[in-house]
């Protein structure tokens, strides 16, 4: 690079790895160009709530420029990375060539279907906005339809839904669900008979929350069954097909909407920058965050595959907070001429809610349940959000829905934006 001009590092992603790596490098000896195919910083843990209907999409979308605009060394690029050429150090985009002298990969993860088509063309995801949207509308529009229906069994099988995976994010949408028909539904469908609405939970394992203590995935599971939803373990999903789902042991049941919750893959850019991937598409890194064989590229968040301890980190907010600003150091490190440093991941615990009133937490021998546990991933999660008009916004939708039992966002729109109607 020419005499007094600064290193040009790449950060492709505006998640939660790429926006702290940006923040962490304000001072460093850089110019920074952040790179992302959507103009705005997507808060995935609360997607969920914008497809049961009680935020907005604006409440969890921080436009990227507003974030980096007053970092002085940092600029933005909208733009669909379509490749990169690690020999010539260049990111291919949509729009135009970028060079760089370092390079910091974390464009995150993706629904992963397993190869299951049915599954693909016939269930809805929740891994970005246009998911979470057609989620809202989808369950809507088969209340809607479900009113004009006089056929006892087709009224039956609209109002019947099927969520996949019992992790958090399947725990999440399930309880949310659930409250939004016996709180909201009901009232705004006054007139038609709900009794046979039905939220099933189908999880392939023998408990619900995988990676957390046995006394809080009893916990989990008994607020799910209290709050009327159907738990089925130890059940695998065949195949989804139009107004039924067939489960592993041959059980046919008839249903109006399949949410699918149970897999996540890295994104497809790891096979840009890695010939051998891990499990999950995931790309192995050193303990330095960097890439073997190019010590200038930095692979973090759900894209890399971290081992510490014999173990792979999950893919967490977390996780990848913390991967972006040891990248950070570890750049401005190099740029200075001094060695760069093994990251150390600092456990901060899980959580998980499973709607009003009920949450579980675990951080390390520490575990909280219920009421107590609730407040704490309220209070975790408004800490994450990076934007403050967003913080307040939330914090006032969470309040009206908990004195009032209302979810505002009751509107039917597809991902582009026009009403979807059921004619």
């Amino acid at each position: 690079m020419p005499n007094g001009t600064p290193p040009t590092v790449v950060v492709i992603g505006a998640g939660f790895a790429g926006l702290a790596t940006v923040k962490a490098l304000e001072k460093a000896p850089v110019q920074t160009t952040l790179v992302d195919q959507h103009n705005y910083h997507l808060f995935s843990p609360l997607l969920y709530q914008v497809g049961t209907a009680l935020l907005d999409p604006s409440e969890i979308a921080t436009p990227v420029r507003a974030v980096v605009g007053p970092i002085d060394n940092a600029e933005f690029h909208l733009g669909r990375v379509e490749g990169i050429d690690l020999d010539s150090r260049t990111v291919k985009t949509d729009r135009e060539d970028i060079a760089y002298d370092y390079l910091v990969v974390c464009t995150g993860s993706r629904t992963n279907f397993f190869g299951n088509r049915t599954l693909e063309e016939r269930s809805v995801g929740l891994k970005d906005m246009d998911d979470a949207l057609s989620l809202r509308s989808r369950v809507l529009d088969l209340f809607e339809k479900a009113k004009w229906e006089e056929d006892t069994a087709k009224h039956s099988r609209l109002l019947t839904f099927v969520v996949v995976g019992g992790g958090s994010t399947g725990i999440e949408i399930a309880g949310a669900l659930i409250e939004l028909i016996h709180f909201n539904l009901k009232k705004d469908f006054k007139e038609m008979d709900l009794s046979e609405v039905s939220v099933t939970l189908v999880e392939g394992s023998d408990a619900v929350l995988g990676p957390f203590h046995p006394k809080l995935q009893q916990s989990a599971l008994r607020t799910l069954e209290r709050k009327g939803v159907k738990v089925m373990l130890n059940t695998r999903v065949g195949e989804v097909r139009d107004g039924e789902v067939e489960l592993s042991d041959g059980t046919v049941m008839p249903c109006g909407l399949v949410v699918w919750t149970a897999g996540v893959c890295a994104s497809e850019l790891g096979s840009a920058v890695a010939s051998e991937l891990g499990r999950g598409g995931r790309v192995p890194v050193d303990s330095t965050l960097q890439l073997p064989g190019h010590p200038e590229v930095f692979v973090i968040g759900d894209l890399a595959q971290i081992t510490e301890d014999g173990k792979v980190l999950p893919m967490l907010a977390p996780v990848a907070q913390q991967g972006g600003r040891c990248a950070a150091r570890n750049i401005s490190a190099m740029a200075e001429g001094r060695t760069p440093e093994r990251f150390k991941y600092m456990d901060k615990g899980i959580m998980s809610t499973i709607g009003r009133n009920a949450a579980v937490a675990q951080v390390g021998p520490l575990r909280i349940g219920g009421f107590v546990g609730w407040l704490a991933w309220l209070f975790v999660h408004l800490l994450l959000i990076v934007s403050f008009r967003s913080q307040v916004s939330i914090v006032v939708n969470w309040a009206w829905n908990y004195a009032l039992n209302d979810r505002p966002a009751r509107t039917i729109l597809r991902a582009d934006g026009k009403g979807e109607g059921i004619g």
